[in-house]
């Protein structure tokens, strides 16, 4: 599959230029324009119980996009409804991508998507909810966040700390502990972060420069919440 990110500045897009017979798969609403030879279909990913799970604890569309240049050589524009970065990760099978709410855009059809499950502790603090996304196979996968996206890599042994909000995908053979961001409780609070997210490397990690959370809590101050919600 020919792919490739326009506009990285602002608002990008995924151009993907598919020969015949050759698919990708979206999440739910991300095309914007597709040749005429392109066919899109609406099917859910693996099986009726997983997909439920995906789309009520990830915030993941029940069924995806999938698009097929059936009809021959055809070109598909994708995008995401936040402001933010778009990614691409070519994953080989040796290792996948553990990814936050909201943040998968679009895969090829070799690239399996699943459920990975969280402990309580995990679940409950660290904001990123008891299942997670789970992305593994091989082939390009297309990553969405809001604001700019900063990969980091450390090496084994070497740690980092980061605010949950600011989490998009780590791989899936990193680990990570949810503790207190200051010596004590009282003092977390006070500092804005509560609490935080510890990884070990070695892996990959991609962060977005931006909270989407902090954004939310932000709007409330200038728009009444009555007209945030309707």
């Amino acid at each position: 599959m020919q792919h490739e990110i326009l506009y990285r500045d602002a608002f990008p897009i995924i151009r993907c230029r598919l020969s015949r017979g050759e698919q990708i798969k979206a999440e739910s609403d991300a095309m914007i324009a597709m040749s005429p030879t392109v066919d899109i279909e609406g099917k859910r990913e693996g099986s009726f119980l997983g997909g439920l799970v995906r789309s009520l604890v990830t915030s993941e569309s029940f069924f995806f996009q999938y698009l097929t240049a059936a009809r021959g050589d055809g070109e598909v524009l994708l995008g995401h409804p936040m402001p933010g970065a778009i990614e691409s990760i070519d994953l080989d099978g040796s290792h996948g991508f553990i990814i936050q709410k909201g943040g998968f855009l679009a895969a090829a059809p070799s690239v399996e998507l699943d459920t990975k499950t969280q402990n309580f502790a995990k679940g409950l603090f660290s904001g990123a909810g008891f299942f997670l996304l789970h992305a593994h196979g091989h082939g390009p996968l297309f990553i969405a966040s809001y604001g700019a996206m900063h990969p980091i890599d450390l090496a084994s042994g070497e740690e980092i700390v980061i605010d949950n909000g600011h989490l998009v995908a780590w791989q899936d053979n990193m680990d990570y502990d949810v503790q207190k961001s200051s010596s004590g409780w009282v003092s977390s609070l006070k500092s804005g972060e509560g609490v935080v997210c510890r990884f070990k490397g070695p892996g990959r990690i991609l962060i977005q420069t931006r909270n989407p959370n902090a954004f939310g809590s932000w709007l409330s101050t200038i728009i009444p919440l009555s007209l945030i919600h309707i």
